[in-house]
């Protein structure tokens, strides 16, 4: 399905790019209304205690929190002056009703409440108002309105409290987004210069990125209908959405370039501009028009395999990462819920983009995807892929599994220590950058006011005996005797300094109690009143009440209880969901629960890395922020899932490849060696990006969101440099082919499931081994086996790799090259006829038979052809009069009248294996390193050809 998509695109690019284009601006244009739409909170669970006690303070009690504190202050005049007064209170006076419901300073208390709002040196005073409205948009739309109108002559005016907050929240959220993408955009894309060689293909992922922007602006606001949306989202949507659209684009693209490379090299035809060696204007146009006729298949062709193949792996990893992004909707916060559906949403957004809109470009472009072609890109030819670093690299864990597999696992448990000592806060002011207005006012009113630093923990007593006559606020009242006995009892807990009554609702029958104490909000002995005032119990005439306890100390500790209630659930589902979805792709057990635990090695890492960069402030200087001895508990769910779903990104990109080799060679070392080295360069690369593009969320102005993007920066570090790169290959290794493993009633099941196109890279499901020849050189069935000391060299490894099917011809293109002639330099020193191709199995070079791994039993799913002095064997048999035909294991280019050395009988029954008991064989013949080429076109006038220059021309 997936191979025809790539090839309608490919037909009809045109439509398809003006229809995405044009769909995908007026959805961004549509979606910029999001950001009006923000709000703040939504880290509590709505149904928990404290949450009711804020909702009934806002509703019935009145709220303890302003929706706006002025705080002013002067020089030289205090409260007392007359004029200072004068100037505060005209200033307040002129604001209207239907604008300011209510408003509480210094000179509208009487003298013993007063001393609260004004500071000890009594030069600054605190003024606070609650806004009129009875929705949170009203309100905020009043705010707007007089927050320009608060300034008092000759005194300095800030402004704090929630609506300030939340404004300023909103605000530095698009100021870090502006930021981190005006700092990346060059570096971005000089970086996918270097790793693309070319501006052409550097270009496209940058559409990409544009096109998640934009689709992501949309979901929010789509989502903001639904349900509130946190400024936050708007962030964490950002990262995550261009760091995927450029890693699914860098893949897409590799993986196409090396489709078309390998069809132009299948078919002979040279690569570049080769028509404009003819020496006429007219010569060279229709040289073009007959180049552009023979490759438009190709690159159609070429677009429909990478879909199959990348496109594939590229929406699974997106559904993973959905999967992963899931478990956030099992947790009542809104917070997170909001951030999970957005998330989700704009993963599949990133996949869009790279699958429907950059096959689309690439199909647009053509030739112009190499556009300004840099000096290092080059092709490069087989024996040069296996002298690169990712194939060295995984020879090397191949040959020496348990050193990389017990460093990287004490690295992992190094890093993930500082975890074990992680303790769990709030968000508060300090989160805001220093400096900033609403930070500036609640850190001066907690040092210099008196009980400034003070929260108290709200106590709701609820039920039907609470007398709807009472009111505890009004001076003379008789307060039942049991109230009374219970606010004693508060009074005498430890810690605590006062108890006083602060609200009394007779519509919802209840009497609120503020209990101030010594301690912090988020001192461990605060916790532990908390706990003895919820165990407490008030009773009347031998009928319990109800309590409700609230506060910020309550509020915490309802939080963490939610989480870790909903925390086993999270897992579950994540858990079930990725190892389906990799059961599916994959048709393994173990490997899904592999990818599962190497997921967990990589987070325990980030987490580490977090309390030790946060928690125990060591980033503190480097990133500017202000460390709070604790990191926030939703932020850290958020990383969870988040970098849960990243390192599954990569271990389906790796894991894909490694898939793709194991159907073609059922060698389990050599398809994870092979998989390391076609994917190893473009993970690495991916990771690079995606670091660039995360890494400027660590200079955010908000702390959490530099929490997050530090989290998600060292995850990707980790996974991509040593799980991915070292731990993977080497857990592979030990497993041998169990990695493949299925058990019989799965393997049913999994046949109806398979989520993989059925191709000619071995098709979905288990590939049967290739045929054995009729004619064999072995007078038994080859079992391949390994004795303990064969050693495994990187030439033997992949002995028995068969090369990719060559595509089918196109009109006026030159015969396809067979295999058998191909040479460590892939273009063509000159034509050569065609060569039909058997019909059993594909023409082999001859070269040397390789021991296959242990792990793998059973006949070689890829028997070569041996060469006679190297392999014992029966003597060939005689080819017919005049046929060209030559015995199994000749070779072309020896002549038939040159001497032979007479092939050794077969071995016995009980003789072991020796693949090179007559010697190891021959060399490749290579070019000279000085020898130059060129093309020019073929004696037979159809396509060109390289010729060697002689040295004296």
């Amino acid at each position: 399905m997936l191979t025809g998509l790539g090839r309608l695109l490919h037909r009809r690019r045109w439509i398809g790019l003006v229809v995405i284009v044009g769909g995908i601006l007026v959805a961004g244009f549509w979606g910029l209304g999001v950001l009006a739409k923000f709000k703040n909170g939504g880290y509590d669970d709505p149904k928990s205690s404290s949450s009711l006690v804020t909702k009934l303070g806002s509703t019935y009690f009145g709220s303890t929190n302003p929706d706006i504190l002025i705080l002013y202050s002067s020089g030289s005049r205090t409260v007392d002056d007359p004029a200072y007064m004068r100037d505060v209170i005209t200033t307040i006076a002129r604001l209207p009703k239907d604008r300011v419901s209510s408003e509480v300073s210094y000179w509208t208390l009487d003298e013993k409440n007063a001393k609260s709002l004004a500071s000890a040196d009594r030069h600054s005073t605190i003024v606070s108002l609650m806004m009129a409205g009875k929705d949170d948009k009203t309100k905020a739309d009043n705010y707007l309105w007089v927050k320009d109108r608060l300034a008092a002559p000759g005194l300095d005016t800030h402004l704090g409290g929630a609506f300030p907050l939340g404004t300023e929240f909103g605000e530095q959220v698009v100021a870090d987004i502006v930021r981190a993408e005006t700092i990346t955009a060059l570096p971005l894309f000089l970086l996918l210069i270097m790793l693309f060689g070319a501006v052409g293909a550097s270009v496209l992922p940058l559409f990409v990125a544009l096109f998640s922007m934009l689709g992501g602006l949309a979901v929010l606001h789509g989502i903001s209908f639904l349900t509130d949306v946190n400024s936050m989202a708007l962030e964490v949507v950002t990262m995550m959405g261009v760091g995927l659209a450029i890693d699914y684009s860098l893949f897409i693209i590799s993986r196409y370039r090396e489709e078309y490379a390998k069809a132009l090299d299948e078919h002979m035809i040279p690569p570049g501009k080769p028509w404009k060696q003819f020496p006429t204007r007219r010569e060279r146009r229709a040289k073009r028009k007959a180049y552009k006729r023979v490759v438009t298949p190709l690159r159609q062709a070429a677009l429909g395999r990478t879909m199959a193949t990348a496109g594939r792996t590229i929406i699974v990893s997106g559904i993973t990462v959905s999967a992963a992004l899931s478990g956030l909707l099992v947790f009542p916060q809104l917070f997170l819920r909001t951030i999970g559906l957005a998330g989700i949403a704009t993963v599949l957004v990133a996949v869009l983009g790279a699958t429907l809109l950059l096959p689309t470009l690439l199909a647009v472009f053509g030739r112009g995807v190499e556009w300004m072609q840099m000096p290092w890109r080059r092709r490069r030819s087989p024996k040069a892929q296996e002298d690169r670093f990712w194939f060295r690299l995984g020879t090397s864990v191949m040959k020496h599994p348990l050193p990389y597999f017990a460093v990287v696992l004490v690295a992992l448990a190094v890093m993930a220590g500082p975890f074990l000592n992680i303790r769990f806060g709030a968000l508060d002011v300090r989160q805001l950058p220093e400096g900033s207005t609403t930070r500036t006012v609640v850190e001066k009113v907690q040092k210099e006011f008196p009980s400034g630093s003070a929260e108290p923990i709200d106590v709701v007593v609820s039920g039907d005996l609470i007398p709807k006559d009472w009111r505890p606020s009004r001076a003379g009242d008789n307060i039942p005797q049991y109230l009374e006995e219970f606010r004693v009892r508060l009074t005498k807990l430890p810690g605590v300094n006062q108890a006083k009554f602060s609200g009394y609702s007779g519509d919802y029958g209840a009497v609120r109690i503020s209990v101030y104490t010594k301690y912090a909000p988020m001192d461990d002995r605060s916790f532990d009143l908390v706990a003895k005032i919820r165990d407490m119990t008030v009773m009347k005439n031998g009928y319990p009440m109800h309590l409700d306890i609230g506060g910020t100390t309550a509020m915490q500790a309802d939080q963490m209880s939610s989480l870790m209630r909903s925390l086993p659930k999270m897992a579950a589902v994540v858990g079930a969901s990725t190892f389906l979805l990799l059961f599916m792709f994959f048709g393994s057990i173990l490997l899904p629960l592999k990818a599962i635990v190497m997921n967990v090695l990589s987070i325990g890492a980030s987490f580490g890395a977090i309390v030790w960069g946060f928690q125990y402030g060591h980033l503190a200087g480097v990133l500017h922020f202000t460390p709070t001895d604790s990191v926030e508990a939703t932020s850290m769910i958020l990383i969870l899932a988040v970098v849960f779903g990243l390192s599954m990104d990569y271990e389906v990109f790796l894991l894909s490849r490694i898939r793709e080799e194991w159907d073609h060679t059922h060698d389990n070392r050599a398809a994870v060696a092979r998989g390391m080295q076609y994917t190893g360069g473009i993970i690495s690369s991916a990771a690079v990006l995606f670091l660039l593009v995360i890494g400027a969320f660590g200079m955010a102005g908000i702390t959490v969101v530099k929490l997050i993007g530090v989290g998600m920066f060292v995850a990707v570090v980790v996974d991509a440099a040593l799980v991915r790169a070292l731990l993977v290959p080497a857990t592979m290794r030990f497993l041998g082919a169990a990695n493949w493993w299925l058990p019989g009633f799965l393997a049913g099941l999994h046949a109806k499931v398979d989520l993989r196109e059925v191709s000619d890279a071995g098709g979905a499901g288990p590939a049967a081994p290739p045929p054995l020849p009729e004619d064999q050189p072995f007078s038994y069935r080859v079992q391949w086996a390994e004795s303990a000391e064969t050693p495994v060299t990187t030439k033997s490894i992949f002995a028995n790799v068969p090369a990719a099917n060559p595509p089918a011809p196109v009109p006026d293109s030159p015969t396809p090259r067979p295999p058998a002639a191909r040479t460590s330099d892939p273009r063509p020193t000159a034509p050569s006829p065609a060569t039909p191709r058997p019909s059993a199995a594909p023409a082999l070079e001859p070269r040397s038979s390789a021991p296959r791994s242990p792990s793998v039993p059973g006949p070689d799913p890829r028997p070569a052809a041996p060469r006679p002095s190297a392999v014992p064997g029966p003597e060939p048999r005689p080819a017919a009069p005049g046929s060209d035909a030559r015995p199994p294991g000749s070779d072309a280019s020896i002549p038939e009248d040159a001497p032979r050395t007479p092939l050794r009988a077969a071995r016995g029954a009980d003789e072991p294996w020796r693949p090179w008991a007559d010697g190891p064989p021959e060399p490749r013949p290579s070019r000279a390193s000085g020898e130059r080429r060129e093309i020019v076109p073929s004696p037979t006038g159809s396509g060109w050809v390289w010729r060697t220059v002689p040295d004296d021309e």
